[in-house]
């Protein structure tokens, strides 16, 4: 159950806004801090990684970036949200649980909740989850972690911020219809042309599929696109069946890589931390969440 958040009064001149951290890198706090263009115009009240606040006070925005892993991370997420009045939901832990997610093992879970008694250690949760499984959240950014510009279009007006359907619109490479590999070529090989996609060359680059808005920065430098802003709005609502159709479809059209060599790649572990989250935003085990509340 998600709980409703009290309205606050009329916010001051300079709005307040905290930045809560749960169980994650820290990664995208350090992306924030690279977005000097709030600094004169937001107040920042709290955030652990800078600040000596014990306690978030009543802001207009909070940040929370993590995923619920703790009995600890449950317990301050569920004070923090009380005290705003929006709540934005930042990157790949806090929406989908994140890297803590992919170690929800059975062996793993024994080793660490066999002892109940752990002197200075938060207990830790049966799996990490994301924040909208126990608050309600009214804006997703995703990203691992967000890029300075997508934090500044969170903090100042998601409204009218339009990002790009998909990564593919912002990388710039050429699609080429009479170049097709017959083989993918895996992570950090072969020599790149900077000028063609990155499919074209053999590379296994789901931009395609990815909400775009990041300014596609690691396609441009030669890196192939793993997913980490999440499905675009074509995909959000779909079931993973779907999204692994679509993108299956994309290297069918482009290449002659065989159906089971790119199948085994799509599942691969260098796509899983962020390739599974696709399927977080279907709803297969809640409502679906709104393209609308993704930036």
């Amino acid at each position: 159950m998600t709980e409703e958040r009290p309205d606050m009064d009329a916010p001051t001149q300079i709005p307040r806004f905290a930045v809560l951290q749960l169980s994650g890198c820290a990664g995208c706090e350090v992306s924030l801090l690279n977005a000097h263009e709030w600094v004169d115009r937001f107040e920042l009240t709290y955030m652990p990684l800078v600040s000596s606040a014990y306690a978030v006070p009543e802001v207009d925005i909070l940040l929370i970036s993590g995923g619920v892993r703790t009995d600890e991370d449950l317990f301050h997420l569920k004070h923090a949200v009380k005290k705003a009045r929006r709540v934005v939901a930042v990157g790949t832990c806090a929406i989908s649980g994140g890297v803590a997610n992919l170690g929800n093992r059975d062996e793993v879970r024994q080793l660490f909740l066999h002892q109940e008694e752990r002197l200075h250690v938060p207990r830790l949760l049966p799996k990490s989850r994301p924040v909208d499984d126990f608050v309600s959240i009214d804006l997703y950014l995703p990203g691992c972690p967000p890029t300075p510009e997508l934090f500044m279009a969170a903090l100042l007006d998601p409204q009218g911020y339009q990002a790009s359907l998909t990564v593919c619109q912002e990388c710039g490479r050429k699609k080429l219809k009479d170049m097709k590999p017959d083989h993918l070529v895996g992570f950090q090989k072969g020599e790149l042309d900077p000028e063609i996609c990155l499919v074209n060359q053999g590379y296994l680059c789901i931009g395609t599929s990815t909400r775009g808005g990041c300014r596609a920065p690691c396609t441009r430098a030669g890196h192939p696109c793993v997913g980490c802003r999440g499905p675009s709005n074509a995909l959000i609502e779909k079931d993973s069946k779907a999204w692994l159709e679509t993108i299956q479809k994309v290297f069918h059209a482009m290449t002659n890589v065989p159906d089971d060599e790119l199948r085994e790649a799509l599942l691969s572990p260098q796509l899983a931390l962020f390739l599974f989250q696709f399927s977080d935003y279907a709803g297969e085990d809640k409502a679906p969440r709104s393209k609308d509340k993704v930036l």
